[in-house]
């Protein structure tokens, strides 16, 4: 067979197997560049980062090459343009802007990459995988740097670190820590439902991400990660009926558990480790439950809201309290107005019913929409703690949902249409 396939493409006009290598080597650089696009999202010292600068020519070129935004993205782009609207409303409180229009032009570029990201995945599925492995990568890579700058290895190693945390290639740990979650959960599912080749090399890059998410010292990026492995897991448990399955998803569970934990124990091993930890551990620090803590903050912040329903500015509300929101939902009051907050709580509840419904049907990017999905319902918990608007890898996690859920709905329409076209044929 492999021999007449050979013989036939040989025989081929040249002209048409010259289309058919131009054909393929368009695809590699597509891809290609979705690749580097993604792994650029792990690296963000200082804004604007490389990421912005490389995605607005990645999207404007795909642009005038052929990207679409199809019927089934679209309720995602009238939503984040509302919520940007809304960002817009709030800014004309302001008598003096300064950095603002800048701010607001941020939001609307990283909603953009949002559709974009969906728009490639209902149109090129394929890419699915690769988008994960670049993450993966990207999540190694910042990671490793992360530990090494925690645990000084090298002469500057601290500029990979903040405030004694690993931060990895990023300004902030408490982002560092949830953007390299996604791939640890991913890599926890193919440990868990892979082949044994597969769970052994998924280990080691397993270990990393472990020990980079907890030298980052994030009491959030800890609560998501182990939140999502416990849905991850549960999940599994669900959508797997078979007893052998199950028995083996609990003895992989039992694996990177004792992989964690022997991660941490060494590294608690370290006095100035175990000092950080037992400190960052503690569920309410002091800036959370003082007289203007964090919670504190949270109270006024919503009464303010109540009386300006049109927002008070972006970023006022830290130059009025000292302190950030630290809670998306009222950073959407505050920042966005109440139209900003609609469009962002609607946009919220519709990504996790949607997905919700879809979950466990048997389609090739199932096991993508499942670590996506865990890892995004924790994100949604995690915003009531931190402010999540600005966070690259979260819009990437919502594009990649919506384009998922555009392909379930091209798929259901396809059944549909065969099934209209089945008498016919008959």
């Amino acid at each position: 067979m492999s021999t007449v396939l050979t013989r036939n493409s040989n025989n081929r006009p040249p002209t048409l197997r010259r289309g058919i290598i131009d054909a393929r080597l368009i695809e590699v650089v597509r891809a290609s560049a979705i690749v580097l696009g993604v792994f650029l999202c792990g690296f963000v010292v200082r804004e604007p980062a490389p990421y912005e600068i490389y995605m607005v020519g990645l999207m404007g070129l795909w642009g005038l090459f052929g990207l679409r935004f199809t019927r089934h993205v679209m309720p995602l782009l009238i939503l984040l343009v509302l919520f940007n609207i809304g960002g817009i409303i709030s800014m004309s409180q302001l008598a003096d802007l300064n950095g603002i229009p800048l701010y607001i032009a941020v939001s609307l570029f990283l909603a953009l990459t949002a559709v974009f990201f969906a728009s490639v995945v209902e149109a090129e599925p394929p890419l699915l995988p690769l988008i994960f492995r670049a993450w993966s990568a990207a999540a190694v890579v910042t990671s490793v740097f992360g530990i090494l700058g925690y645990f000084r290895a090298f002469p500057g190693a601290e500029m990979f670190t903040r405030y004694g945390r690993a931060a990895g290639v990023f300004e902030d740990p408490n982002v560092f820590g949830p953007f390299i979650t996604l791939p640890g959960i991913f890599l926890l599912h193919h440990m868990m439902t892979g082949r044994p080749r597969t769970a052994f090399l998924a280990a080691p890059a397993f270990l990393i991400i472990t020990l980079g998410a907890f030298l980052s010292f994030s009491r959030g990026a800890w609560g998501l990660f182990i939140v999502s492995a416990a849905m991850l897991t549960l999940a599994l448990f669900i959508h797997h009926r078979s007893v052998t399955l199950r028995l083996r998803i609990a003895t992989m569970t039992g694996a990177a558990l004792a992989i964690a934990a022997v991660t941490l124990i060494v590294a608690l091993q370290i006095p100035a480790v175990a000092e950080l930890f037992s400190e960052r551990a503690r569920l309410v620090q002091d800036y959370d439950g003082a007289r203007l803590g964090r919670f504190a903050r949270h109270w006024i912040g919503f009464m303010m809201a109540i009386e300006h329903p049109l927002g008070i500015g972006p970023l006022e509300f830290g130059q009025m309290l000292g302190e950030d929101t630290h809670n998306i939902w009222l950073k959407a009051l505050l920042d966005y107005s109440w139209l900003g907050f609609a469009a962002w709580l609607i946009l919220m509840v519709w990504t996790l019913a949607a997905c919700f419904r879809i979950l466990f049907r048997v389609r090739p990017w199932q096991p993508y929409l499942l670590v996506t999905y865990v890892v995004f319902v924790g994100h949604i918990l995690l915003g009531t703690v931190i402010d999540t608007d600005h966070w690259r890898h979260f819009y990437l996690i919502l594009g990649m949902l919506w384009g998922m859920l555009a392909l379930e709905q091209r798929h259901q329409s396809a059944l549909r249409e065969g099934k209209k076209a089945e008498p016919s044929a008959k």
